[in-house]
């Protein structure tokens, strides 16, 4: 087998696609996408991506992306996208809601510094942001992690345990009495 290298922001997007084709008897997937510095590539990478049962729908802005996000996931659907810094900062309102609504929205940040001044230096005050908002976070050291990473994700956001869901079978609801 040949070996091939993925940059960062290409092996989140095929991790992504991967957990995308793998749900094809689930909802589906969505990912709601707008480019920033220097998570584009991952968004690029994406959009060439045929996904069977879900699409990737490109937005006007981050703040967009994540309520693509947010309506995806409240249906049912895997979702993922893509930002980094000043773009985190705009979707952070509805990053802080997808949280409080405990919704499996897999986001990946490509950490870069928050200005001033305007730089595009690596610095993980971006992510750092919502540090306490309700949002597990993970920082990979390598591109094959960052591919594993976001592969665990999807499932680690699916788990009941963690969404803080209660087993139907186990915590029945209550029935009405007359």
């Amino acid at each position: 087998m040949p070996l091939k290298l993925l940059s960062a922001n290409h092996g989140a997007a095929l991790a992504a696609t991967l957990a995308a084709r793998a749900n094809r008897t689930g909802r589906g997937f969505c990912g709601g996408v707008y480019p920033i510095t220097p998570s584009t590539e991952c968004m690029e990478y994406l959009c060439l991506q045929e996904i069977e049962k879900g699409r990737v729908l490109k937005v006007e802005s981050e703040h967009s992306a994540m309520g693509v996000c947010i309506g995806a996931a409240a249906a049912g659907a895997r979702t993922f996208t893509a930002t980094s810094s000043n773009g985190l900062a705009y979707m952070a309102e509805n990053c802080i809601a997808a949280a409080l609504l405990r919704l499996p929205v897999v986001l990946a940040v490509a950490n870069r510094t928050l200005g001033p001044p305007w730089n595009i230096w690596a610095d993980h005050g971006d992510s750092l942001l919502l540090r306490d908002q309700g949002l597990i976070q993970f920082y990979c050291a390598d591109n094959q992690e960052l591919f594993d990473t976001v592969l665990c994700a999807f499932r680690l956001a699916e788990d009941a345990a963690v969404v803080g869901l209660l087993p139907q079978d186990r915590y029945p609801m209550p029935t009405k009495r007359m």
